[in-house]
């Protein structure tokens, strides 16, 4: 569960966590919820509350025990049944819904507004009808004294079906509609048009009782109206009081009796209002658009508080006289939020309200378990700072709160080495806690400074082998070895060729003599062949990555030789200078000259003619990479020498191997 407090109104994430896949077997989800935290510590208030891919429409019965949810893909509608807290039935349909309503008290009696202009009628056993309108639906909403359905859409007319007489009734003729709806208490029709009016009907007389401007309403000194505002929601709270929600994100709240609105609410974002909803109790509005959903009040306008789902909304739904709102979004999972400042929860989750009241009793569990809170420092240190007004950002006091996922990928990018050097860093501070007596240098050698820290490590533990009798010289106090660490000559590279062919074997003779101590002679040898076939092994294993590096380098070198473009320069003489640079004027001379140097061989041919053969002379570039080769084939020669010198030397009666 996810808390959250805005205006110090604490809302409750119940769809937060890990969700389970539906084809995972019974075991499998059994041994999960044994290991996983996050998936045990998650509330399942519905089981399978959620879609294949998208949730477009959500409602509640009137008599509050079904939920039913509108989704793709594929097509479908799902109901769930709240006394059972699970999913009563599933039906697929043949293209997605854009608007759906039910007319009866349960889900006996469902009207689904389709994408490709059919309406389609539903009753408890599953389809009943299917008819198409002549244009393409936006939204529909039904009459419940003549039993009449009013669809508007993308043409200047209102289609009226009839339900009892099961045919289509002369259709209204007015602008191109958006959305439209009927008060619960008079009936009076009312629909919005792209042009940002909204026209009222009384269904009696078929005639327009009156047209007020939303447009030009919604302009004020507050807000900023880029383009024209269209009607994009429209809802009725009572008699006499309408909200309409515009394009351009406005919100404005009209008394029938007056033609100007009574408040301008503006929700800063740019984004068409998506659904309005109203709660009675607290006489509050609640208007959301894809981002966020604002909670304010209708006769102040003030915000009461405000949620910001992670995923884009689509439409929303205030379960009746209780604190429960859900809300379908781009997301499979359809999220459930819970408002103990808007009501109670409802009779079939009563235990909603004992659980927050534990929550209230421990505040320190209502920390932000998702969130790192950070500082502009950190931001900037981050590499951040273009974030701060972005949704990424909530601002907190003097920082912010940021996702904790993005808050480590980020971190990880900025220093990926982080974890290693904290660990080697622990790992020597422990050491050097345990260690009583230790040789303290106060300055490391310029050169070879990673032996001479392995040799000051030797010095530590020379106590160590002066109790096993074995008392070796130190060289970092020879004065034969003072070079070693004073001349860059000696420099250890450890990335030639020589230093990693030899390190595996190095390696693995210290570690052997480490494992040798206190070990019996007949377990040295007896170890003695496997510990060969395991060095030529890691020496085979050097050469191949070395003879690979080098085809690599080698491929690089002629692509680039390949890519290079030589261009001819030109250079010009000075006015009363001669031109000397050629001392030979004849092809004479020349041949002459390639004669002696060995580039051309002339010899007399049967015939009497001359034969002339010539030789390219090679650049010093290939001609130093074919030393290159020679030298590192040469190089190889000996260490497979040695190589094998190591695995034919018999085990027994063996002392410390040379280096």
């Amino acid at each position: 569960m996810q808390v959250s407090s805005v205006n110090d109104v604490k809302i409750y994430n119940l769809s937060c966590g890990k969700s389970l896949p539906e084809w995972l077997s019974d075991r499998k989800k059994r041994a999960l919820l044994k290991k996983d935290v996050g998936i045990q510590r998650r509330i399942e208030l519905i089981q399978d509350f959620s879609m294949p891919t998208v949730s477009t429409c959500i409602k509640v019965s009137r008599d509050g025990q079904y939920i039913l949810a509108a989704g793709t893909y594929k097509p479908r509608v799902r109901c769930y049944d709240t006394c059972q807290l699970s999913l009563k039935f599933e039906r697929c349909l043949d293209s997605e819904v854009v608007a759906f309503e039910i007319l009866s008290d349960d889900y006996s009696k469902l009207v689904f507004l389709h994408c490709d202009r059919y309406v389609e009628f539903h009753s408890q056993h599953g389809f009943y009808y299917k008819t198409r309108i002549p244009k393409f639906g936006r939204d529909f909403s039904y009459h419940y004294p003549s039993c009449d359905l009013y669809f508007v859409g993308a043409s200047s007319e209102v289609f009226r079906l009839n339900l009892e007489q099961g045919r289509f009734l002369n259709s209204l003729q007015t602008d191109s509609v958006c959305a439209c709806d009927i008060n619960p208490v008079h009936y009076l029709f009312s629909h919005g048009t792209i042009e940002g009016k909204v026209e009222c009907w009384d269904p009696r007389t078929r005639n327009r009782v009156g047209v007020l401007d939303c447009a030009l309403d919604s302009v004020t000194d507050n807000t900023e109206v880029e383009g024209l505002p269209s009607v994009s929601a429209l809802r009725f709270k009572d008699a006499l009081h309408m909200a309409v929600g515009t394009s351009t994100g406005q919100i404005l709240l009209y008394d029938l009796r007056a033609n100007r609105p009574l408040i301008v609410k503006d929700h800063h974002y740019g984004l068409p209002i998506k659904t309005i909803q109203f709660q009675d109790n607290l006489d509050l509005v609640l208007s959301a658009d894809s981002k966020i959903i604002k909670m304010w009040n209708t006769e102040t306008g003030k915000i009461f508080s405000t949620i910001e789902p992670e995923r884009d909304i689509n439409d929303i739904c205030l379960y009746p006289n209780s604190g429960m709102l859900f809300t379908a979004n781009e997301d499979p999972k359809m999220n459930t939020f819970y408002i103990p400042a808007l009501g109670p929860a409802p009779r079939w989750c009563a235990f909603l309200d004992s659980l927050t009241e534990e929550l209230e009793e421990n505040p320190e569990t209502t920390v932000y378990d998702d969130y790192k809170f950070v500082t502009r420092k950190d931001l900037e240190n981050l590499g951040l700072a273009h974030l701060i007004g972005s949704a990424l950002l909530r601002a907190y006091m003097h920082g912010f709160f940021m996702d904790i996922r993005l808050y480590h990928k980020v971190k990880t990018l900025v220093n990926p080495f982080a974890y290693e050097e904290y660990r080697k860093d622990k790992i020597r501070q422990k050491i050097e806690e345990t260690r009583a007596q230790r040789v303290q240098i106060k300055k490391l050698p310029n050169v070879n400074k990673d032996l001479a820290m392995k040799l000051i490590e030797d010095d530590e533990n020379q106590q160590i082998r002066k109790k096993k009798g074995k008392n070796l010289p130190s060289i970092l106090r020879d004065d034969r070895f003072k070079v070693m660490f004073e001349n860059p000559d000696y420099q250890v590279d450890e990335a030639s060729e020589e230093f990693r062919l030899l390190n595996p074997i190095v390696s693995k003779e210290a570690a052997m003599e480490e494992e040798r101590e206190g070990k019996p002679s007949d377990a040295e040898t007896s170890d003695s062949s496997d510990d060969d076939k395991g060095w030529v092994e890691e020496v085979r294993k050097q050469r191949k990555l070395l003879y690979f590096e080098a085809k690599a380098k080698r491929k690089e070198q002629k692509k680039q030789d390949r890519e290079t473009k030589l261009e001819p320069q030109f250079f010009e003489i000075k006015t009363g200078e001669e031109f000397r640079s050629l001392k030979m004027t004849t092809l004479e001379d020349r041949l002459k000259l390639d004669e002696k140097s060995g580039m051309l061989n002339v010899s007399d041919t049967t015939v009497g003619s001359k034969q002339l053969t010539f030789s390219l002379k090679k650049s010093d570039q290939q001609q130093k990479q074919l030393d290159a080769e020679r030298q590192h084939q040469l190089e190889r020669k000996k260490l497979r020498r040695a190589a094998g010198h190591l695995q034919s030397k018999p085990s027994r009666g063996r002392g410390r191997r040379p280096f």
